[in-house]
């Protein structure tokens, strides 16, 4: 279900009326929002019934809740704007209203086939945009007639137009990728942190693992300040349907990760610093950090998920919705690993026949994690200035500025 909302939520607004625009953006923070409630329900209500009442009440709980939610879905039915999910369009014949990836392939083999031909000047001026112009000789018409006009032969400039949007996507997927390789790091290493604090908050023991709630909590907080206080004054300020633009809202939140890595270095050296001295720091002095993937997500991660449904064409919404949950699975994964490869490449710089590597020592006590963070944050601003190359590179399909206000804004004061 929740790879599907998000493409079936867009389609209840229509787009090229400023105020249903405004509702589109204010949905994806909320869908974002529910998302969060659910997270922190789950670590908190489930977790809870499965340690006092048994794993097959907590299991069953969550199989109740789904089958709710799925039940509250289909009674909407009747009221939901149903597109038909059909690619072809008018005047255009049921073998050109092929799946996308047939579609790139098509638009691949036609236009390496006309690589040597030259662009009528006629087609050059109807383009919509001047990137990738190699694949715009995919529209050259070379045979008249017969097979000559089929899909392998010449293709659409609707087509071309629609290969060339997925392309562009891709190297903000991979650079996003990149980016997020700190909030891995910082999860991972922040437990730990945790099993050597004081973790008593007056007579109520913490577990270290229940700072996941934090970030989930600050999320919540977040979207709802951002939707109804912040995004409705910089609307007013930039023109823009969601106050910025989708990569300038998924900048703030990199460059956020770009920070926590810097002020979980602070933290960490005073915790060192404590425990030689024979203290220990509170839990809750690693609540920042967790703070700072708290404003990743709000921004990011709504970010790009806006991004991906809003730049994929009416025929491909269901595509850009995949690219983003491809994105969210795989950059998990593929941040995991490369915060593998970082840890690992890291222990053997630093490693030596006097001293082991920076994350070798017995505990965290010996190691060297604060000046690991500085690496870190060091990777993850280099990843950054790369999403900013590739999103300013960017060229939108539609300018998403408004030019008339919702009655709710003109009497809103910030």
């Amino acid at each position: 279900m929740r790879t599907c909302i998000p493409s079936l939520g867009s389609d209840q607004f229509d787009g090229d009326n400023p105020s249903e625009a405004r509702q589109q953006s204010s949905f994806f923070n909320w869908f974002t929002f529910c998302l969060s409630i659910g997270s922190v329900a789950g670590l908190i209500l489930v977790v809870w019934l499965e340690d006092t009442r048994g794993w097959g009440i907590g299991f069953g709980l969550s199989a109740l809740l789904i089958l709710v939610g799925l039940l509250v879905s289909a009674a909407g039915l009747p009221l939901y704007r149903n597109r038909v999910p059909q690619r072809q369009r008018p005047n255009q014949s049921p073998a050109d209203s092929s799946s996308i990836l047939s579609t790139a392939s098509q638009v691949f083999v036609v236009a390496f086939k006309n690589r040597k031909l030259e662009l009528p000047e006629k087609m050059e001026e109807t383009q919509q945009n001047n990137s990738l112009k190699f694949l715009d000789k995919a529209c050259v018409k070379t045979n008249t007639g017969g097979e000559g006009d089929g899909p392998w032969s010449v293709c659409s400039a609707a087509k071309v137009e629609e290969t060339k949007i997925v392309l562009r996507m891709l190297p903000l997927v991979f650079s996003s990728t990149v980016a997020h390789v700190s909030s891995s790091l910082l999860i991972a290493f922040t437990v730990q942190q945790g099993a050597t604090t004081n973790t008593k908050l007056g007579k109520v023991h913490v577990y270290p693992a229940m700072l996941f709630i934090v970030p989930s909590i600050f999320q919540t907080l977040m979207l709802v300040a951002y939707d109804r206080l912040l995004m409705p004054l910089l609307r007013r300020r930039t023109g823009y349907t969601g106050g910025i633009t989708q990569l300038q809202r998924v900048a703030m939140g990199f460059l956020a990760a770009s920070v926590a890595p810097a002020v979980a270095a602070v933290v960490e050296r005073k915790r060192k610093g404590t425990v030689a001295a024979g203290g220990h720091i509170s839990l809750f002095w690693l609540a920042p950090q967790f703070f700072l993937i708290g404003v990743e997500d709000t921004t990011a991660f709504v970010g790009l998920l806006e991004f991906f449904t809003a730049e994929a064409p009416d025929g491909m919404k269901s595509i850009g919705v995949a690219f983003f949950w491809c994105h969210a699975g795989c950059h998990a994964e593929m941040a995991s690993l490369l915060g593998t490869l970082l840890v690992r490449l890291v222990n053997r710089v630093t490693h030596s026949s006097s001293a082991p590597g920076w994350l070798e020592g017995k505990d965290l006590n010996s190691s060297h994690l604060d000046l690991f963070y500085w690496v870190v944050t060091a990777v993850s601003f280099l990843g950054w200035l790369n999403y900013l190359y590739w999103a300013k590179r960017y060229k939108y399909r539609q300018d998403r500025r408004i030019s008339t206000k919702s009655p709710d804004e003109d009497g809103y004061m910030p």
